[in-house]
């Protein structure tokens, strides 16, 4: 079967859409204004969510090879991460001592900051994120900020795949039942549970409409009348509330609230109207970040973090919007070339375990 590169280049594009929204929110509190840190979440994770679901079927051992496989990937990647993270705290103690660390530490803007480090590891941090307990990579903040998404696309993947396998006639009871518990979750809010169960509700049925319109297009006729209403509904919340209402999205997205489902709603929109549209017939460096997406989304974490550094030394140089363009393309750059490695990694690791396997196979 060929592969579909409009698939691969929108999972691309929200990619780099991903480290854009990461450019401006971390290390971009220091100089980006707020108005264009809510522009930023018009195309976000929902792409994934949404993306995941068009390329979803019904074949449970398929899919929980998948996730296996991701997992594998994830222990991989933090294992490396948790002795690169504890290296460097050691290397900067020792040659630079604790106030230099506790500078470095400032640096990211954030409230912690270490009265001493220990010079044993905190191996029981590393058992926390093969857990998905993403407590924090203190030289790569933004790594364990990403992760929430990870968690959520296990557990609805798990949930999507068999409500695809065992439920086939049903789906669209499934995705009222989503998001009419979306919805009352957000018109009582006093209800709306803690933990996963919110982003759950939504993103399942997000993942399970994008199911049921795999192969199809929009109705061109609709795509009009669905842009307007959107357009209708912002105004009228900008009539209502006014500015600063939209100046709480990044609130609204965790878990995601009617604000956040609205505005990100504007690209959902657009992935699907181009959906069996827009033909991707060439590869392109879009479609290799789009294939390679998983390294790309852990490389933009470690990315992300380090170029904190650069900010907080160049930030009083140039105008804002110069800076964050600035920014946002050695991001990019950084990110491209922490996703090699990362992939050259994972293939070790890989060949580690097989080569264990084949060990303790013939023993």
């Amino acid at each position: 079967m060929q592969r579909d590169l409009y698939i691969d280049f929108a999972k691309g594009f929200a990619t780099l859409a991903i480290i854009f929204i990461h450019t401006v929110f971390w290390s971009g509190q220091f100089y980006v204004p707020s108005e264009m840190r809510v522009l930023s979440l018009l195309i976000d994770v929902p792409l994934f969510y949404a993306l995941s679901g068009i390329t979803s079927g019904g074949n449970i051992e398929k899919t929980l090879y998948r996730l296996l496989k991701l997992q594998i990937t994830f222990m991989i990647f933090v294992t490396f991460l948790f002795f690169l993270d504890y290296f460097f705290k050691v290397f900067g103690l020792n040659m630079f001592g604790l106030d230099w660390m506790k500078d470095f530490y400032s640096t990211f803007g954030t409230k912690y900051v270490p009265q001493s480090i220990s010079d044993v590891p905190q191996w029981q941090n590393l058992g926390n994120w093969y857990l998905h307990q993403y407590t924090n990579a203190d030289t790569f903040p933004v790594v364990m900020g990403s992760f929430w998404y990870l968690k959520v696309y296990f557990i609805l993947t798990v949930f999507g795949v068999l409500i695809l396998r065992f439920f086939p006639k049903h789906i669209n009871w499934f995705i009222a039942l989503c998001f009419g518990l979306t919805l009352i979750f957000n018109l009582l809010p006093h209800y709306y549970p803690s933990g996963q169960v919110g982003y759950v509700a939504f993103y399942l049925g997000l993942f399970l409409a994008a199911h049921q319109l795999k192969g199809k297009k929009i109705p061109t006729k609709w795509i009009p009348i669905l842009y307007g209403a959107l357009t209708v509904i912002f105004m009228l919340l900008f009539w209502n509330y006014g500015k600063e209402f939209f100046m709480t999205m990044n609130k609204a997205k965790f878990p995601p609230k009617l604000l956040y489902i609205f505005w990100s709603s504007f690209s959902l929109l657009t992935l699907f109207v181009l959906y069996n549209r827009l033909k991707i017939t060439k590869e392109s460096i879009i479609t290799y970040i789009g294939k390679n997406a998983i390294f790309f989304y852990f490389a933009q974490g470690m990315s992300s973090s380090l170029v904190y550094f650069l900010v907080v030394e160049i930030k009083d140089t140039m105008p804002w919007w110069i800076l964050m363009i600035l920014i946002y393309f050695i991001n990019i750059l950084m990110a491209f070339v922490l996703a090699k490695g990362l992939k050259f990694i994972d293939s070790v690791g890989w060949k580690i375990l097989e080569f264990l396997r084949k060990k303790t196979a013939s023993v």
